[in-house]
This record gives C-alpha cells, structure tokens and sequence, in this order.
C-alpha cells in the first residue's frame, strides 16, 4: 500500500474519531447532526478495520493473528477499565459512598459490560464487539468457501433484525432500555451485525481503496438525498449498533454506505493536495480519545460550562496529552496503548 493511501486511511481515523466524541455530547443541537453522525460512523470503522484484514494461509495457525489482535484491542480495554474505575471508585469513596452492595452491582455491569456498562464505558462495547468480529470473520474465512460466508453473512444480518424488531417493537421503549432487556455479554449479538459492515470492507477492498469520481458523486447524492428527507420529516431514520437499533432491511446497508463513500472518497482527493497532519496526529492518539472523552466531560463538567466545541476540544485535547504522558512517563506505557511493538511487561 503506498504512502498515499495510508495518509487517507489514518486522516480518515482521525477524523471519524472527532465524529465519536461529538457523538457523545450530551447537550442539545438545533440541527439533528448527531443523528447522522451515528448513520454511519461506527458501521465506517467496522467496514476500515475489514478493509485491512489479512486472511490466514491454508496452514497457518490462527493463535499468532489472535494474540496480536487482543494485545491491539483487548490490553487497552483492559488497562482504561482499571484505570477509570480506580479514579472513579477513589471519588466514590472520598464523597463518602461505602456501600459495598452498590460497589458490587457497578462491578458486575462492568462484567457484563457491553450496552449495559455505561457512563464513562460508554464505548467500550465497541472494542469487544469488534474482537470477537476478527475472530469469527478468522474462522469463516479459514474454513468456509466464499459462498459459505455470504451465506452465512446474510444470515447473520437476517437475525441481528430480527433481535432489534423484538427489542424494538415487541418489547419496545427507549432503545437503550429495550435492547438492555435481552442478556448478552460484551455485545456479542452486535457481532451479527458489525461482521456485516467488516466484511464489506474485506470483500470490497478494490473499490474502497481508490474511490473513482462518479461512485463518489453518486453516493454524496444519495447521502445528502436521506439527510434532507430525513430533516423535512419524509423519512425518520435511526442506527444504533451498540443498542441493536437497525430500522430498515435496506438503508442499514444503503445508508452508511452511501456515507462511507463519500468520506473516503472525499479524504482520498484531499490528501493528495492538502497534508491534513493534524487528522493523522488524532489518529495517533484514538485509543485514548476513545476510552477518555466521555470521562473528561464527567470530571469537567461540574467546574466549566461549554457546548459542543468546548467538550469536542476538551474531548480531545485532554486524552491526547493523557497518551502522551502514558507512553513517556508510564513503564511499558506503549504496550497498554496496544502498541504490539512495544516491550511487553510479561509475555503473553
């Protein structure tokens, strides 16, 4: 893959990851841009991360490409969850809390974990779920034919509608209490849907990696088209992976995708004549964005007041200087960043 392409790929990252943290502002907006943000956002980063999968050889064994996917993914999970529960549980306990029932019930949602841990851990269903989708996507890869995994894609694609029609609309309610009625650990029921958008990026690897002029043109059409229909009230669409929110059989594909098109596409033709280093460097540092803004906001929020700018800057800022000290100033702080590179404190 050439320098290009990686530069589009990481300036891409950076900037969906900006999309993540105003995602998850808490204020209210005149315009329902949140909203189309989670139209394609999260189903972008499932479809980048199938993009660049690697496909196992007919004898070579699956434990090397697991241990490298749980150092990338899994060691962060890990070392952010201990850390943002140890300064949270350290705050409970200087406010007085010593409830030990109350310390157990919190652990336990953390066990769980998935849409059911929330708050600060609101993201964190994201990186199980996308573990637990290389996984499956290794074994169907391995050891099913090519017409074995569509199959069994649309299956899974199938079901993973029919799970969000019964919390939907037979249990029906909020979308977060909804889908928080059906038990399932880490959100591994989102894998039926997530392994879709992964595997898109993997079977249509040509395509995505050099956007030609009229696909963009013809999906900036049809994103734009559902974002004003959706605004003047023709259409009321909505996506929620992590709360197994999927409204329709067909603009769950045709939506993010004419989305996805079109901000690759976009970053494609910009970085070929604009440096956009700034994206890359937020790239750089997503893991501790991912883990760290929605916590920023809780800690600053009682002592700042600011709208979406300042929590987007906030969000940022903060969790990138957090990195940084992380991986100068903490042993083996590259290795908990999920840096399989780095010098590991043991050896797993």
């Amino acid at each position: 893959m050439s320098q290009k392409r990686l530069a589009w790929v990481d300036v891409t990252k950076g900037f969906l990851m900006i999309l993540v943290v105003i995602g998850h502002y808490p204020g209210e907006l005149d315009f329902p841009f949140i909203k189309y943000i989670y139209w394609f956002h999260m189903p972008a980063f499932f479809l980048l991360s199938g993009l660049f999968f690697k496909e196992l050889a007919e004898n070579e064994h699956s434990n090397k490409t697991i241990k490298k996917r749980f150092i990338q993914l899994m060691i962060p999970y890990l070392f952010f969850l201990f850390v943002i529960t140890a300064v949270r549980y350290s705050m409970e306990l200087a406010l007085g809390n010593f409830d030990l029932s109350w310390y157990l019930q919190d652990l336990w949602k953390l066990v769980i974990a998935g849409r059911f841990a929330r708050g600060a851990y609101g993201v964190f269903w994201f990186v199980t779920t996308l573990f637990f989708t290389y996984l499956l996507f290794i074994w169907m890869t391995k050891y099913l034919s090519r017409l074995k995994q569509i199959s069994l894609l649309v299956t899974f694609y199938l079901v993973a509608h029919l799970e969000s029609i019964f919390a939907m609309h037979v249990i029906s309610g909020a979308p977060d209490e909804a889908s928080q009625t059906i038990p399932m650990l880490w959100n591994l029921d989102v894998v039926l849907m997530a392994i879709v958008y992964f595997a898109l990026g993997y079977y249509a690897k040509r395509i995505w990696m050099n956007i030609t002029l009229p696909c963009l043109l013809g999906a900036m059409v049809v994103a734009i088209s559902f974002a004003v229909a959706d605004n003047v009230g023709i259409i009321d669409y909505h996506l929620s992976m992590k709360f197994l929110r999927y409204d329709h059989l067909l603009l769950d594909l045709i939506v993010p995708i004419a989305f996805i098109i079109m901000i690759l596409g976009i970053f494609q033709r910009l970085t070929k004549i604009l440096p956009l280093h700034w994206l890359a460097k937020i790239e750089k540092h997503s893991i501790s964005i991912m883990y760290l803004h929605i916590f920023t906001d809780i800690i600053l929020n009682d002592f700042f007041q600011y709208g979406l700018i300042g929590f987007t800057t906030l969000g940022l800022i903060i969790p990138i200087i957090t990195s940084i000290i992380i991986q100068k100033l903490i042993p083996y702080g590259k290795f908990f960043l999920g840096d399989i590179r780095a010098k590991k404190p043991i050896e797993i």
